[in-house]
């Protein structure tokens, strides 16, 4: 085998490694985040009471 199909090949795989990457952490749940996952929320809502019913 020739040096660039082999290092094509090493190339092809780590860009189909980081689109996976990139596919999966969008999709997977954020633990302790706001639903958009942006990570811009930092408001603190613990000391605001609950509305009554």
């Amino acid at each position: 085998m020739d040096i660039q199909f082999i290092l094509m090949i090493v190339v092809f795989i780590i860009a189909l490694f980081y689109i996976g990457r990139l596919i999966y952490r969008s999709i997977s749940p954020k633990a302790g985040s706001c639903a958009s996952g942006c990570g811009k929320c930092g408001a603190n809502f613990s000391n605001i009471p609950e509305p009554k019913k």
